[in-house]
């Protein structure tokens, strides 16, 4: 069926076969077919994330998740680490929420680093900490392993990872890094519809939530703890999509884990280099993303009707996310993009701005 092709940080292409798992004829979420299904599902999933521990599926946006870590796993006071619209929005939930919340804020563009944050955990005044691993408004990834090598000094302090647009693209071994809870989407990486997401949740992080009140409802992670080891979920979730990255994760394991994340390091070397020669590169020199580069608008053009030209070619990019609108614009290189489509879409920018390939 035509329809443009989506170069954007999400959602992402989805391929036909993972649409089909969707139609799957729909189960009771208390059957025996479903806990089938999710014992299928949830040990894959912590093969991808290197975890021995839990793993629980969200039907919701990885903004719901946000909020579970919030709720569950700050008593007192959290550091936002905050350097893009959406490590922004993580602090403005931690407020909403009702919590003591700090920034550690850097410009857009700038990568949070191991220093800053042991400067800011060593004066004791925190239990948690939310750090962004790859910030989809600028194309800056953090330094993981550096950071968890820092919260290795502090046992106390919950670490909360958003690896939205990270998982599934790259390699996140939660049990090594010590990661309290490390939440995505599917529409990203994972190359799936919109509706689901995932956790991981370290053992600490469940201890901890038990001690904390009014958790919630919706994302008690205590309460979610408990249905899991029934093999199912509190409440119904979105079977179709489980359906589908039941069968998504047999494919990442197919082409294998090392080799997806090579594809995706080697896209994102096409993409910068593209993007070097013709603009520039928003992202601090030594933190571009491996999923997403966010390109910065040198030459001035419109973004917009860029985009206008790239749907009569069935394809779609980003433009600059909020205060970068125009100013910079974004290409997703994540989840089962190939190749040939990515050069097929550099090409096509080029013949469209007259751009020497």
């Amino acid at each position: 069926m035509p329809h443009k092709r989506l170069f954007i940080p999400g959602p992402t292409e989805v391929r036909v076969e993972n649409l089909a798992a969707l139609a799957r004829p729909q189960i009771g979420h208390r059957s025996g077919e479903f806990r089938a299904l999710y014992a299928s599902v949830i040990p894959k999933l912590r093969r991808l994330l290197g975890t021995e521990g839990k793993v629980f599926l969200f039907t919701s946006s990885s903004t719901g998740v946000w909020e579970a870590a919030i709720r569950n796993c700050v008593r007192e006071r959290v550091l936002c680490c905050m350097q893009g619209a959406f490590s922004d929005r993580w602090f403005k939930v931690a407020e909403a929420n009702g919590k003591q919340a700090d920034p550690l804020k850097v410009e857009w563009g700038q990568a949070i680093t191991a220093e800053m944050i042991d400067a800011e955990l060593a004066t004791g005044g925190y239990d948690a900490i939310t750090v962004v691993h790859n910030e989809t408004s600028t194309g800056v990834m953090n330094h993981l392993d550096e950071i968890a090598a820092v919260m290795k000094k502090y046992p106390d302090v919950s670490f909360l990872v958003d690896a939205v647009s990270s998982m599934a693209g790259t390699k996140i071994d939660i049990d090594e890094l010590g990661i309290d809870v490390c939440l995505a989407g599917l529409q990203k990486a994972f190359s799936l519809p919109a509706g689901l997401a995932v956790a991981s949740v370290s053992d600490r992080a469940l201890q901890k939530a038990a001690t904390i009140e009014n958790r919630g409802y919706y994302f008690d992670l205590v309460e979610i703890a408990k249905y899991d080891a029934k093999g199912m979920t509190p409440s119904t979730p979105a079977i179709p999509q489980i359906q589908a990255l039941d069968a998504q994760l047999d494919d990442i394991f197919e082409e294998g884990l090392e080799a997806r994340y090579e594809r995706h390091a080697f896209l994102a070397g096409i993409v910068r280099g593209w993007a070097r020669r013709h603009f520039a590169l928003f992202a601090a020199e030594g933190y571009e993303s491996p999923t997403i580069t966010c390109v910065e608008n040198t030459r001035g053009v419109s973004i917009a009707d860029l985009n206008d030209e790239l749907a009569g070619q069935w394809a779609m990019i980003s433009n600059g996310y909020g205060v970068l609108k125009e100013k910079t614009f974004r290409i997703a290189h994540m989840g089962d993009t190939q190749e040939w489509e990515i050069r097929g879409l550099l090409a096509t920018i080029d013949r469209i701005l007259g751009l020497d390939g």
